[in-house]
């Protein structure tokens, strides 16, 4: 065993993944130059091939999925059996996909942060506050190098956490390219979608958390090939949802579309956006869908309208990009590191006016030539970012420490 060996923290994974999993997944064919150990749990291998790689058996209780006690769990075990790893696999560094590691000892680690956003939007009586305020910083300031996903993010640390800008390299993220595609014929579209797609409707007040799967529409409910507008994302107060359905209800003829929220439920926020639908009259426009698997996404982008993106911030934006890369048109803020993303292939909103987004939302929904110019404009964007070039930089910085 070598005294440079390179330790890949995947303590975070789990078997639904968002944006922080979707980033440790897609970089690790990259990092496959440095020869890494991973540090990973057994019950990830029934669902991702791990056979090409060195791997460290570590707990599978630490991940998201278990809520506030795995993340508690998990910062007990970085800091208490982290730096046993460490020292017994003579490591000469740690890699971290989030920004936690070992506080106070020989480990030396490069970590990735994703955004601030609980700094920026801090919720009375969330552990993710004191977290982000006191832990994060300490484990920042100890680190050798940090990396994040866009200037934005970059210029939160340094703002924030007094970190120098020298000290910082942004690499954005990207897309899987052989996933995320512009369907030209019907024939391409491997994952159909079907004729009523599970969803959460106003029938939400006795059923908050029930899937209703039935694939005939219910009565006085119109015809499911209604056209829609796309949200892909969790339902926190920051990802604007309540000003989005607003801006639908608003619309012309607003009753001719759908509205379409793909994204886990929360039983603190997701009810009241339920209500609000149905005091404005959209009970059967406002779909919830719940969390979908990754191979239904594509389908569901390409068929869309556009997505809609009004967030108040970001630190990459994801959605905005698998939806340029299927061409599909897409409105999104002009805040935070969304215009780094979209460029000039999206229509950029200010996200605290309702009134824009309806405009954007009316301009795409009966413009077709502009349509077709986002279109272009999103598959050239799109085209531009790559697993690949995330990768690469990623292990340049990397190579820097070892």
């Amino acid at each position: 065993m070598t005294d440079d060996q390179t330790l890949v923290n995947l303590s975070v994974l789990f078997s639904k993944p968002t944006g922080i999993s979707t980033y440790a997944i897609n970089l690790l064919p990259h990092l496959q130059q440095l020869n890494p150990t991973l540090l990973i749990s057994p019950t990830v291998s029934t669902w991702m091939p791990l056979s090409d790689y060195t791997c460290y058996s570590i707990p599978g209780n630490l991940t998201p999925e278990q809520g506030t006690k795995g993340h508690f769990r998990r910062l007990l075990w970085t800091q208490l059996q982290l730096p046993r790893i460490y020292n017994t696999l003579r490591s000469r560094l740690l890699f971290s996909p989030i920004p936690e590691a070992p506080l106070y000892t020989n480990c030396r680690y490069v970590v990735m942060v994703h955004d601030l956003i609980p700094l920026r939007f801090p919720r009375r009586f969330s552990p993710l506050t004191p977290y982000f305020r006191y832990y994060i910083p300490q484990v920042l300031a100890q680190a050798q190098h940090i990396i994040c996903n866009s200037t934005a993010t970059a210029r939160d640390i340094t703002d924030f956490f007094h970190i120098p800008s020298a000290k910082i390299t942004p690499i954005p993220l990207a897309y899987d390219a052989n996933h995320f595609r512009c369907l030209e014929r019907l024939s391409e579209v491997t994952s159909p979608l079907p004729p009523q797609p599970p969803f959460l409707t106003g029938e939400y007040k006795e059923k908050r958390l029930s899937l209703d799967s039935s694939n005939e529409p219910r009565e006085g409910e119109a015809s499911r090939n209604r056209p829609y507008f796309l949200y892909i994302g969790r339902h926190d107060p920051y990802k604007n949802l309540h000003r989005l359905i607003d801006a639908f209800a608003a619309l012309p003829n607003c009753h001719d579309y759908e509205l379409w929220l793909v994204g886990s439920t929360d039983q603190r926020y997701t009810p009241k956006l339920g209500d609000q639908a149905d005091q404005l009259g959209l009970t059967h426009q406002v779909k919830f869908l719940d969390y979908l698997p990754y191979n239904q996404l594509p389908t569901i982008i390409n068929q869309a309208i556009a997505l809609v993106f009004p967030t108040l911030w970001e630190g990459f934006g994801l959605p905005v990009l698998e939806a340029m890369a299927c061409g599909t048109p897409v409105i999104t803020s002009n805040l935070s590191s969304l215009p780094e993303v979209a460029g000039n292939a999206a229509l950029v909103i200010n996200p605290y006016n309702a009134g824009e987004i309806t405009e954007a939302m009316q301009a795409i929904a009966t413009d077709s030539e502009l349509r077709s110019r986002l279109r272009a404009l999103s598959l050239n964007r799109a085209s531009q970012f790559s697993w690949a070039k995330t990768g690469q930089a990623t292990v340049e910085v990397l190579q820097r420490y070892l």
